[in-house]
């Protein structure tokens, strides 16, 4: 299967071609479908006999029904014969269609994008989607652009890739236009012989590890960049409802700041990567990825290849409570307005750990270190004053008073050299434990 030419519709009104081959990785392009999951769609057509798959027999599943409680004491069962098979057997490779109508219809309401021009995929984790992506679309000595500093997570898949990682500054805002283009324009006097970029990757919003979220200018400014030159972005965003400066308590999309993904509507130059880790639980392992159909049919080409699909039963159980949502919200809108009433009251809650942070920081940081506030997600990002590297105070005087951190220098390519920064995360420590642990970090630093 080859990624063919796909004419877009752009915002002037003119017509053009958008062909994805020229992004797509020399691995990539290898990749063929599997001759059994392409059998697995073809399992739903009434009145279909399978001899062809080698799924086995449901009667020797030992489970019957799962159930899941509450925290309000309701209980959500997958016990339907339909439902239990859904969570214990085979699945399609994008994800089993009860989920994929809820997360089409967030992707609607959210960002305006239909399911008509995008296709989604689940993925286990949004870690396992990127990393996926990043296959997809690098060759060995390609160049990526990223924001500096950046996900640990990310750089820890990219470095072995022997990809030319370049970082564009930031700041409270995220990733500097000004930057951006001006390593753009001037790249080859720059670097030399090396590869230049067709991909950018971004966590715009309570960036990891700075805890910056991009306002919707900077965002129209950096896509614009893009578009000049021909670059896909890899929009990162798990902390994307977990915004602290909403002017409303509704579920009106405008409260949250744009998506890249929903500027995105004539080119298709943006996949987006959303995870429910934050908003519903880490272990159960439930990410998408949502794009043009090109780019996301060809990542579940290497889902094929390695995971065949995401845990049948991580997914029912959300499908379930997605179920629940749309079952106590009566009304067309039903489904979202309850979601959106759950990620509410999670923004709330780390709104509040964020603050007992920041006056933790103002009791015993002032004149020790600087930060900005963050206005989403669950993460600070502190500069020691008058350190060059963090390392050692976070790694061993840290850990002899009991406090961890996290050195800024595991947020850079590794031949980035030392950092002064430090990232801290407010998200599981007591309010007492917060307090304890700056000022336990504050004695450290003028030991």
């Amino acid at each position: 299967m080859r990624c063919g030419s796909v004419r877009k519709t752009m915002s002037s009104g003119r017509r053009r071609i958008f062909s994805y081959d020229q992004y797509i990785s020399k691995r990539s392009l290898l990749r063929r479908p599997s001759a059994i999951r392409e059998l697995q769609p073809l399992l739903t057509i009434p009145g279909m006999i399978s001899l062809g798959g080698g799924m086995p027999n449901k009667e020797m599943f030992p489970f019957q029904r799962i159930t899941a409680e509450l925290k309000d004491g309701t209980s959500i069962e997958i016990v339907t014969p339909e439902t239990v098979d859904e969570a214990l057997q085979y699945s399609q490779t994008p994800g089993i269609p009860r989920l994929l109508r809820h997360l089409e219809d967030i992707q609607s309401r959210e960002h305006g994008r239909s399911s008509e021009t995008t296709r989604i995929c689940v993925t286990t984790g949004s870690q396992d989607a990127l990393a996926k992506a990043f296959d997809m679309l690098l060759n060995d000595g390609d160049s990526l652009i990223i924001e500096s500093p950046t996900y640990s997570g990310s750089l820890a898949y990219l470095e072995p890739m022997s990809c030319h990682l370049v970082g564009v500054e930031t700041d409270q805002d995220g990733m500097i236009p000004s930057q951006l283009e001006d390593t753009l324009v001037y790249w080859d006097s720059r670097f030399p012989g090396k590869r230049k970029p067709k991909v950018l990757y971004t966590i715009p919003t309570g960036g990891n590890p700075t805890g910056a979220t991009m306002p919707n200018n900077r965002k129209e400014e950096v896509y614009r960049i893009c578009q000049r030159h021909d670059l896909l972005i890899l929009e990162d965003d798990p902390y994307f409802y977990m915004q602290f400066n909403q002017s409303g308590r509704d579920s009106s999309r405008s409260t949250r700041t744009k998506s890249f993904f929903s500027m995105d509507s004539a080119d298709g130059r943006v996949v987006r990567f959303d995870s429910l880790s934050k908003l519903l639980s880490s272990g159960i392992r439930i990410g998408f990825a949502t794009g043009p159909a090109e780019l996301i049919e060809r990542l579940e080409l290497h889902s094929q290849s390695t995971t065949l699909h995401t845990s049948g039963i991580s997914q029912s159980l959300v499908a379930s409570y997605f179920d629940h949502l749309e079952s106590s919200n009566p009304g067309e809108s039903g489904f979202y307005d309850g979601f959106i009433k759950h990620v509410n009251t999670i923004s709330d809650f780390y709104l509040a750990r964020r603050d007992v942070f920041l006056a933790s920081a103002e009791k015993h940081l002032i004149g020790l270190c600087e930060w900005n506030t963050p206005s989403a997600g669950m993460f600070v990002w502190l500069k020691i004053n008058g350190c060059e590297n963090s390392r050692d105070l976070v790694k061993t005087k840290g850990l002899e008073a009991k406090v961890l951190f996290v050195p800024g220098e595991s947020f850079y390519p590794c031949t980035s050299g030392p950092s002064p920064y430090v990232r801290a995360a407010y998200s599981t420590a007591s309010y007492e434990d917060i307090d304890e642990a700056v000022r336990r970090f504050a004695c450290l630093i003028k030991s």
